[in-house]
């Protein structure tokens, strides 16, 4: 993977507040706040959701937390494979659209793990389209009526759905998030510039929020928007989020709290091709 924040400034930079990111403890767990469902929009700035609450109702007031990671595997280890929310995420339905998520989570932590993006990835967009990740959110909360349910958009993390960048080929499905001209490298190196990458970035967070509205008029409950991390735009150097980083523009995340109503404006299709690995507990409840 090419790191877009080479450069020996840059660098010794990103060396030295890693090697102290390391042995930091930062942020709140979301599990230390009421919601019923859990939107997550992946690398989503509180700025950037801000400047698009005025067209969203549901956005009423975007506030900010500080996240437990400065990338999504180190924020997916900190939030769910801790002993201190065992319990709760015993009792949590995750839908996601995030492929780390099959190397830093347990299946048999969740009560219902649906990781959309093994069977739902798009090669052409080369990302989990935010629709999917929409109908099966919509799916496991009608049948499975979770005590929680958290639903993990990619966008707007790259590439850009409505608004593509010359230059991104995407994300791997399986391997590393970045490609080798990932958009934080093409601006680092100067071949695209902050204004181009800014516009795609928050089109294509618009592009989620459209699918964001979708979901809360087929699900119920107090739903919280929030992101796993941020993203950075030059800020100390740094583009992108790289792990172990935390500076404040990168760990600080919008969080805006809505409620729900399951009113049935869409029925899903999509279905994963094998039976989703449900918990044995939360079967033994009669949850499912």
């Amino acid at each position: 993977m090419t790191d877009p924040n080479t450069g020996v400034l840059a660098t010794a930079s990103l060396r030295c507040l890693q090697a102290i990111g390391r042995r930091l403890e930062y942020g709140e767990n979301v599990y230390d706040r009421d919601w019923d469902v859990l939107v997550v929009l992946d690398a989503c700035r509180p700025d950037a959701l801000r400047d698009a609450a005025a067209e969203y109702a549901f956005l009423d007031a975007v506030e900010t937390v500080r996240s437990v990671g400065s990338c999504s595997s180190e924020w997916l280890e900190n939030t769910f494979q801790t002993s201190t929310h065992r319990d709760a995420v015993g009792r949590t339905a995750m839908v996601t659209g995030n492929t780390w998520t099959d190397r830093y989570l347990d299946a048999e932590r969740f009560a219902v793990l649906d990781e959309v993006w093994k069977y739902a990835w798009d090669d052409d967009l080369g990302t989990v389209p935010a629709e999917a990740v929409t109908d099966r959110a919509i799916r496991v909360a009608r049948d499975h009526d979770p005590d929680r349910l958290v639903v993990h958009y990619m966008q707007p993390h790259h590439p850009f759905v409505t608004d593509p960048l010359d230059g991104d080929d995407g994300m791997a499905r399986t391997g590393t998030h970045s490609s080798e001209t990932n958009p934080w490298t093409l601006l680092r190196r100067g071949a695209v510039t902050e204004r181009r990458v800014r516009t795609a970035y928050e089109a294509n967070l618009r592009y989620a929020l459209e699918s964001v509205r979708t979901l809360l008029r087929n699900v119920d409950g107090r739903v919280a928007v929030t992101a796993d991390h941020g993203n950075l735009f030059g800020e100390w150097r740094l583009y992108g989020h790289p792990m172990h980083t935390p500076v404040p523009a990168l760990i600080t995340v919008p969080w805006a709290e809505t409620t729900a109503e399951d009113r049935h404006t869409r029925q899903p299709t999509l279905s994963p091709p094998t039976p989703l690995p449900v918990s044995q507990v939360y079967g033994a409840v009669g949850d499912v």
